[in-house]
């Protein structure tokens, strides 16, 4: 299941809707729906985004965080490491080979690292 994915779902089943129902409401199938929660499709486009942010009835702060999921959320991500140093490519690969076998807790003290990082950067 992708971020974006488990984070509509919890809307949606908050909201006592049926993946049925929000599918019709988007027009897509519920198989696509499905598959879009589950991870099997790519990313979501905008156009369904916001049919979901609007059929959900979220507004800001959630509506932003749908957003940030959305783009998180490629199930199968490619990892360009060209002209970077030698240790990013290591990684890349490691990771690449090593994600489906760990734990969740192991995952969030990765992306912990990734969010200090970040912070200690600063803005883009």
């Amino acid at each position: 299941m992708t971020p974006f994915g488990q984070r509509v779902r919890a809307l949606r089943e908050a909201r006592g809707m049926s993946l049925a129902q929000m599918a019709e409401g988007l027009g897509v199938s519920p198989a696509y729906l499905s598959a879009l929660e589950h991870g099997k499709r790519g990313r979501p486009t905008f156009t369904l985004i916001q049919g979901a942010i609007h059929l959900l009835g979220v507004i800001w702060d959630e509506a932003d965080e749908l957003v940030r999921l959305a783009d998180l959320s490629h199930p199968r991500v490619v990892i360009d490491t060209a002209g970077l140093e030698p240790e990013a490519t290591l990684l890349a690969n490691r990771l690449s080979r090593e994600i489906g076998l760990m734990e969740v807790e192991d995952l969030r003290r990765l992306a912990t690292i990734l969010d200090e990082a970040a912070t200690r950067r600063g803005p883009p």
